[in-house]
């Protein structure tokens, strides 16, 4: 198989995604970086409950506040990236872009870049500026008011004009907090090509398309797509990272590497670009709400798509807020059951927990949950039908507002193992602090992005 690169067209921009969410993997963005000529990389690896953890962490000084695999990223991309004239973007700075932004000169420095610029856009925490009592939570009755102590961390969804500040500054790597995703990519095709956000250029429309297309980087190429023989993804394993060539017009052609797994083609691009949207004809970001619904995909070949035509809105003036907030203690607990009668053991042992958590530990049963893993965890309303299979998992789950009373599941499930029912084993236990999510919207001028480049 030949791993050639594809030609661009002249005057393209090659914009490539290096992770699509924090957990992604390594590889796929080292051989972009080394093999793709790209003229920018983005690590989007920002989720809403993400940036809370982080935000907790780093106010209980548990961590600096940005993403730990940061570097590890950056370690096999940053050098080939650079060194061919590209830039690199992320939203890995997550609670603390300033202390990411001096971590990452502190690699480039080890790596032989000392003078490497990197930039820090902050501003999107504004946990400090919001009045709570005034704050809808969004699908409820309620303000944020009503979760005044609990209220861990409230970081609003910015646009891309931090990124293109810091571009404009000759910044080589930018690091951000909660940057919208698809602006981490428009911001760079906005630089090279001059559009005008404060214009309404119409060609921004496309540019967010390119984002909301690359941003989740192996879906694009079939990872989520894949569904065994009915959508089969070849060489899954090895799978392959997007990069797209972007015109001057916005309209994008969106590629693989050759050599690589996965798939690239019209079926994995529209799923792709129904992914988390309510109403294709109003997708809203901050930096302009887009309708997609006369977006064309049109396959040019073996892992070749184009896809443009997303037409521009309004700028909305409202912009959404992410606000984590304590949700309390939660222990997982599993014990295995196998053989004849299984599934009557588990629904025994679930039963036995339940009546000691209450009469015993004097707890509210509306604390715990079963479920049936293998007969009714996936599909609930089966849990009456006569379903017998060889093993099952018996999961129960506790929410407490301490550690001390989350312990107790663990301890009650590892006491089946003697006081029955029979034929249990493979108990496990995890504890962890649990934080909630809610949402409001924010008057667009409350939010002022910073931008300090260090080089």
């Amino acid at each position: 198989m030949s791993t050639a690169l594809p030609p661009r067209g002249p005057g393209t921009f090659r914009i490539g995604v290096g992770a699509g969410f924090a957990g992604d993997r390594f590889d796929p963005a080292e051989d972009l970086a080394r093999r793709a000529d790209l003229d920018a990389l983005v690590f989007e690896c920002l989720a809403e409950r993400t940036i809370a953890l982080a935000q907790q962490s780093l106010r209980r000084g548990e961590s600096e506040g940005y993403d730990g695999r940061l570097l590890r990223r950056l370690r096999g991309t940053l050098e080939p990236t650079v060194a061919g004239g590209g830039v690199v973007i992320t939203n890995a700075g997550a609670a603390n872009p300033t202390a990411a932004a001096h971590a990452v000169r502190g690699l480039a420095s080890e790596l032989g870049m000392k003078q490497l610029p990197v930039a820090a856009v902050t501003g999107d925490d504004i946990l400090d500026r919001l009045v709570l009592d005034e704050c809808r939570v969004l699908g409820t009755d309620r303000t944020l008011a009503d979760y005044r102590d609990r209220i861990v961390s409230a970081n609003a969804y910015t646009g891309s004009a931090g990124v293109i500040t810091a571009l404009r500054d000759g910044a080589q790597v930018v690091v951000t907090g909660r940057t919208a995703d698809a602006a981490l990519f428009l911001a760079p095709l906005a630089v090279h090509f001059d559009w005008d956000l404060d214009a309404k250029d119409p060609r921004i429309a496309d540019g967010l398309l390119t984002g909301h297309l690359l941003e989740c980087a192996g879906q694009l190429t079939g990872g989520y797509f894949a569904d065994g023989p009915r959508k089969h993804v070849p060489d899954l394993a090895r799978l392959g990272f997007p990069f797209a060539d972007v015109d001057a017009t916005g309209r994008a052609v969106y590629r693989k590497l050759a050599g690589t797994g996965g798939r690239l083609d019209s079926a994995t691009v529209v799923e792709q670009l129904l992914y988390e949207i309510d109403d294709p004809t109003r997708y809203v970001t901050p930096d302009g709400a887009i309708d997609l619904s006369a977006v064309i995909v049109d396959d040019h070949g073996a892992d070749e798509v184009a896809a443009y035509g997303a037409v521009l809105g309004d700028r909305p003036d409202l912009l959404k807020v992410s606000v984590g907030i304590d949700d309390g203690w939660i222990a997982s607990a599993r014990i295995v059951y196998a053989g004849t009668g299984c599934r009557a053991r588990a629904e025994l042992a679930a039963r036995v927990v339940a009546e000691r958590w209450v009469a015993v530990h004097g707890r509210s049963a509306d604390e715990l949950t079963f479920d049936l893993v293998g007969v009714s965890s996936a599909r609930p309303w089966v849990a009456a039908v006569d379903v017998e299979p060889p093993e099952v998992v018996l999961r129960a789950s506790a929410r407490t507002w301490s550690r001390e009373s989350a312990a107790l599941l663990g301890e009650e499930m590892e006491a089946l193992y003697t006081n029955g029912p029979a034929g249990g084993g493979g108990v496990r236990c995890v504890i962890g602090e649990t934080v909630g999510l809610v949402s409001t919207l924010v008057p667009r001028e409350l939010v002022q992005t910073s931008v300090e480049v260090f080089a």
